[in-house]
Formats: structure tokens, C-alpha cells, sequence
């Protein structure tokens, strides 16, 4: 892997966690963040030829979506 590549998977890396520690904070921010990483490492997956990562977009963008709707839903039955 060249090295480029390397720092773009670094990159992808530190999005999706990022992704992650503001989904955590409850900020819904953060599951756009982690759908939008997904979409970023779909295109690594093609422009690497890593076909195995396209799998993993699909799997972890699922469950962002899912979480995203779930918080949402939740956050619709707060008062305020």
C-alpha cells in the first residue's frame, strides 16, 4: 500500500471515530459525520480495489441510519 493511501486510511479512520465520540455526546451531528465516513470509505474500498471494505460501509452505514432514526424517535418523545 503506498503511503498515500495509508494517510487516507488514517484519515477515514479518525472521521469515523470522530463520528462516533460526538454521536456519543447524543449530538445527531455525529451519525451524519459517520454515514458521510461510510460514503468516503466506499470510494477508498473502489479506488484501492479493497472490495471487502464495501461490505463494511454498507454494514456500519446500516446501523448508523438505524441509530440516527432510533435517537431521532426518541428524541421526538422528550418534553420540552
Amino acid at each position: 500500500m503506498s503511503t498515500s493511501m495509508m494517510w487516507w486510511s488514517f484519515a477515514l479512520t479518525a472521521v469515523g471515530v470522530l463520528g462516533i465520540y460526538i454521536s456519543g455526546k447524543k449530538n445527531y451531528w455525529g451519525w451524519g459525520i459517520g454515514l458521510g465516513a461510510q460514503v468516503l470509505w466506499f470510494i477508498y474500498a473502489i479506488a484501492t480495489q479493497q472490495w471487502g471494505f464495501i461490505i463494511s460501509c454498507f454494514a456500519y452505514g446500516y446501523v448508523y441510519a438505524k441509530n440516527f432514526r432510533k435517537w431521532r424517535k426518541d428524541a421526538a418523545k422528550l418534553p420540552e
